[in-house]
């Protein structure tokens, strides 16, 4: 189908969203790297979220959910098909010491709204850069807190645009996995049930995490945050740190010098240095220790532009 009509197609179905074709989605990522998206859509309500996800099911169309882009690394040929943006469902509310907010909000933003209620459990969260759609799809923890800890439903959407309810308990979280990984949902709205505390303690541990985060990690490069899963029994910046790989560099991106678990965009890196880097990492942590690291980051998109002929 001609990218125009989709576009022309959409502009006539949506209320209230934004369509760009071609859009850079360096733009919208923390490494400042990827290609472009065909069709870029920021969608400022679920209804319109639900909407585009039906045409695309009808059209067969591919979608790639796209929150605010902190632990990803979109390839530089870019997404073909339709990039859905969700950082504007930002609502964000409580009632009865649950908080309610939108995917696209920043789980800081979350973190911070609960301490300025004096609500506790979220602290560990005041220094995770990803939303609060990312930060369930891969139930993101720091310092001793989980996302699982807290968390007391979200709203999804299928494939088709039907929106589903999930407990936590439907939600089968473990170590950086969700059942929204696994089904391909998109979440669009998630709800955390807190307990009542005393300001003084929440304010004192989430700066005691931030100056220990500010301290430790290469806040002042571009990064896809922490590159790596745990290994059973040990850490994956310990590892690379002892195979000798510090400052190690391929193209414009390197391990960082302050914290080898995070590889840094140091002079206009591409996410093939990424790749390269990660590879490399990869291989001489197992060929040295016999350790195999995981991703934790998520890598998507085409290594190269492929013109389409402006038809998906």
């Amino acid at each position: 189908m001609n990218h125009t009509q989709i576009e022309r197609d959409l502009k006539a179905l949506l209320d209230h969203s934004e369509i760009k074709l071609y859009e850079p989605l360096k733009k919208y990522t923390y490494t400042r790297t990827g290609g472009p998206a065909d069709i870029h859509i920021t969608v400022h309500d679920i209804e319109d979220a639900s909407r585009v996800l039906e045409y695309s099911h009808e059209n067969d169309i591919p979608v790639t959910y796209l929150g605010n882009g902190s632990n990803i690394i979109i390839r530089d040929g870019g997404i073909r098909g339709i990039v859905l943006n969700l950082l504007e469902l930002d609502d964000l509310s409580e009632s009865d010491n649950i908080i309610t907010a939108g995917s696209g909000r920043a789980i800081i933003d979350v973190s911070n709204y609960a301490r300025d209620l004096s609500l506790s459990g979220l602290e560990f969260a005041c220094g995770i850069p990803g939303s609060v759609g990312g930060a369930v799809y891969m139930n993101a923890g720091a310092y001793g807190g989980e996302i699982k800890d807290c968390l007391l439903e979200v709203t999804v959407l299928d494939e088709t645009g039907k929106k589903i309810v999930l407990s936590n308990a439907d939600l089968g979280l473990d170590y950086r996995k969700s059942i929204v990984q696994e089904n391909g949902y998109v979440v669009v709205e998630a709800k955390f049930e807190l307990e009542p505390g005393d300001i003084a303690d929440i304010e004192s541990s989430m700066a005691d995490l931030t100056e220990r985060r500010e301290t430790k990690q290469p806040l002042e490069f571009p990064s896809c945050g922490s590159v790596f899963q745990r290994p059973p029994g040990n850490f994956a910046g310990k590892l690379i740190q002892e195979a000798g790989l510090q400052g190690y560099r391929i193209g414009g991106v390197e391990v960082s010098r302050k914290h080898a678990g995070f590889m840094v965009n140091v002079d206009h890196g591409t996410a093939g240095d990424y790749e390269a880097l990660i590879e490399h990492v990869q291989n001489t942590v197992n060929r040295q220790f016999g350790v195999e690291l995981n991703r934790e980051v998520r890598i998507i998109g085409d290594p190269l532009y492929r013109n389409s002929g402006n038809h998906i």
